[in-house]
């Protein structure tokens, strides 16, 4: 008699965390028209992420979507007086929705940065896109390389909170 077993036996991994070392290409431009935002790729060349601001740029509420247009945070501006703090929210289930996933006050309004996790290790680091020829293109090409087992997600969302520091989204 045959036997039944459960599709899978290893535990679920978030899609979004990877073992390996991975490097994006972000481009501060949104594939829509007339609209502020970002797209982010892949090694191979494919969108995984994207930002897209319909309002405004530096407005108070964004979105950081999959390539098929899934909110996976949102991020939101708090305005103190001289200050702003942007929250960021996790779409992935509903109670996470009403409280922060992440907080920002400050980052630095360098074009390169280094994002440090708890220990102080660096989990990701942004820099001008530069070719294997030595030829750096514009401000608005942005190369991210994010260490194995962190969150793509929560990156790609404390970068999108620097696009808005600098006012490029």
């Amino acid at each position: 008699m045959a036997k039944v077993f459960p599709r899978s036996q290893r535990p679920t991994l978030d899609p979004f965390v990877s073992f390996e070392r991975h490097t994006f290409t972000i481009w501060m431009k949104s594939l829509l028209y007339q609209t502020n935002g970002c797209t982010v790729f892949d090694s191979d060349g494919h969108v995984v992420y994207r930002v897209d601001n319909y309002d405004k740029k530096c407005s108070n509420k964004v979105y950081l979507m999959d390539l098929r247009g899934r909110v996976l945070v949102t991020i939101r501006r708090k305005r103190l007086q001289f200050f702003g703090c942007w929250y960021g929210y996790r779409w992935d289930s509903y109670a996470n929705k009403e409280k922060p996933w992440f907080q920002v006050q400050k980052l630095a309004s360098k074009r390169e940065f280094r994002i440090v996790g708890i220990g102080g290790d660096v989990i990701a680091e942004v820099k001008q896109k530069q070719l294997s020829s030595g030829i750096t293109l514009g401000d608005d090409v942005l190369t991210l390389v994010v260490e194995p087992h962190v969150d793509h997600s929560l990156i790609m969302a404390i970068v999108t909170v620097y696009g808005l520091i600098k006012h490029r989204l």
